[in-house]
């Protein structure tokens, strides 16, 4: 097979693929680019790539094919418009040496069918969850808190009752008390925890204090809370954004190996927004294989879908990663 097929074989298939130099310049491009890309073959053969990309593209591809030159092999996932590619970036060698890096991406469009009704399905097993949450936390709170509750008052009496015939039993009965007490205090976290429309009753902020404290138990790092005191957010809105953040501390906590994880509630001249910025190793949003693109991020899309706010999602090895849940502007 002489050099004229290997080039039409490469020029005519469905697939595109290219080759980058080590001073990051487009030497080679096979098939058409521009889904990817966002330009034609001919306006990037031979140049670079921070020079003939858009700014946003040309960060995240120059990260990328810095890593494929290190001698990475990266496996990436991207939607352009309805389409979905699956992109491969990858080391070339010759003679032992990594002297460019490689790349082919393959339309996937047909194959995410059957993902995408996977996530439904995910979906609903999330909402089946947070009613068997809520019912839970309800029995928590309305049965076991307030026969709790009961209970303590009953001991209460009898307590009074013997304060001066037996004060040596009243001595157990306040020690009985104080165990009933921490009981009923975890029963409440319990039941709070479980329950995401707490928020509704207790308001944003005081949650994400709740949260604040729980992960202050278990993570070394610092941890800054920042909330608009001034906001005033619609329950439904407010109960999405917790959620988020959760999801998106716990991911912080568990993957991004970070040391400092923020998290904002503000209102600025475009609208009001939730941020949480962590400090670690980050992540590319694309790749198929980043932790943070498992139930985590399915279940913050979730919550940003049920309360209609702009979720997104940014992550750089260098800076860490920030998840910003926007309220959208009023058309």
């Amino acid at each position: 097979m002489d050099n004229a097929v290997c080039f039409a074989l490469l020029e005519q298939s469905p697939a595109c693929q290219w080759i980058v130099g080590p001073r990051q310049i487009f030497e080679q491009i096979f098939g058409d680019p521009a889904p990817i890309f966002g330009r034609p073959a001919e306006e990037l053969n031979g140049r670079a790539v921070a020079e003939s990309l858009d700014p946003e593209l040309a960060a995240a591809w120059t990260e990328r094919f810095s890593r494929a030159l290190e001698g990475e092999t990266l496996t990436l996932r991207e939607r352009r418009g309805s389409a979905t590619w699956h992109i491969t970036v990858f080391p070339i060698r010759l003679e032992g040496r990594i002297r460019y890096a490689g790349g082919m991406a393959r339309d996937a469009t047909a194959w995410s069918k059957a993902e995408q009704e996977l996530r439904y399905t995910v979906l609903g097993a999330l909402k089946a969850q947070e009613f068997e949450r809520n019912m839970a936390s309800k029995f928590l709170h309305d049965s076991v808190g307030q026969n709790l509750t009961a209970l303590g008052l009953q001991l209460d009496l009898i307590r009074m009752d013997l304060e001066t015939a037996a004060p040596e039993i009243c001595g157990r009965i306040a020690e009985i008390q104080k165990l009933l007490e921490g009981m009923m205090e975890e029963v409440r976290e319990y039941s709070y925890e479980l329950n995401p429309s707490a928020v509704e009753r207790t308001g944003l902020r005081t949650a994400l204090d709740r949260l604040a404290g729980r992960v202050r138990t278990h993570f070394a790092g610092t941890f800054r809370l920042n909330v608009d005191p001034s906001l005033k957010l619609d329950k439904k809105i407010a109960s999405a954004m917790f959620q988020i953040a959760q999801e998106a501390v716990e991911n912080a906590v568990q993957h991004s190996s970070c040391s400092a994880i923020e998290i904002a509630v503000k209102s600025s001249r475009i609208g009001t927004f939730l941020e949480v910025r962590d400090n670690g190793k980050g992540f590319d949003p694309a790749g198929l294989l980043g932790g943070c693109r498992g139930l985590g991020l399915l279940s913050m899309e979730h919550y940003a879908a049920q309360a209609g706010l702009d979720l997104s999602v940014t992550s750089t090895r260098e800076t860490g990663t920030i998840v910003r849940a926007a309220v959208p502007e009023a058309s």
